[in-house]
């Protein structure tokens, strides 16, 4: 029953107009953990990450809108913080990881070349950006294991009409 309703669900997603400005990084990392994702209403307006010093990173929350999303991960000390600036969006993550453990580095790129750079410059490199140029980060989704991120993959698109980025 349950697959009937899965395949339903996917056949309903392919009729409907698709978002062309939707576009996926893949995960990347040891994927141990409990899954995560973020969620909110209109774009991304400010992000807070936190590290274990001179190692990883612990965890991470973003803002949208007024609202700040649910925290992934566990903090840490006090978290690096970003605060976007009216019609500023995230338009690249970027940073380090470990194939068997754990997110080394996140870096936040904005659409104003402004940069939220947290943990170390350690282990394999990742880039992650939109196909769009008009994209923004809609959500990040991931795993977590009780001491850091291990897993990270980041969605783009539009934010909906009427949902901007304004902080005001």
């Amino acid at each position: 029953m349950l697959s009937v309703l899965l395949f339903a669900a996917a056949w309903v997603a392919c009729l409907a107009k698709p978002n062309e400005y939707y576009s996926y990084s893949p995960a990347l990392g040891s994927g141990g953990g409990a899954p995560f994702v973020t969620s909110g209403e209109g774009s991304i307006t400010g992000v807070k990450v936190w590290e274990h010093p001179g190692h990883f990173i612990t965890g991470f929350q973003l803002r949208y809108g007024t609202r700040w999303d649910r925290q992934i991960g566990r903090a840490y000390h006090t978290p690096l913080r970003m605060d976007l600036f009216e019609g500023e969006t995230i338009t690249q993550v970027s940073g380090k990881y470990h194939p068997s453990n754990y997110i080394y580095q996140l870096i936040f790129g904005t659409s104003r070349g402004r940069y939220l750079i947290a943990g170390q410059p350690v282990q394999k490199s990742f880039n992650f950006y939109p196909e769009h140029s008009e994209a923004e980060l809609r959500l990040l989704s991931g795993r977590f294991n009780g001491g850091a991120i291990t897993s990270l993959g980041a969605h783009w698109g539009l934010a909906p009409e009427g949902y901007g980025n304004s902080t005001s």
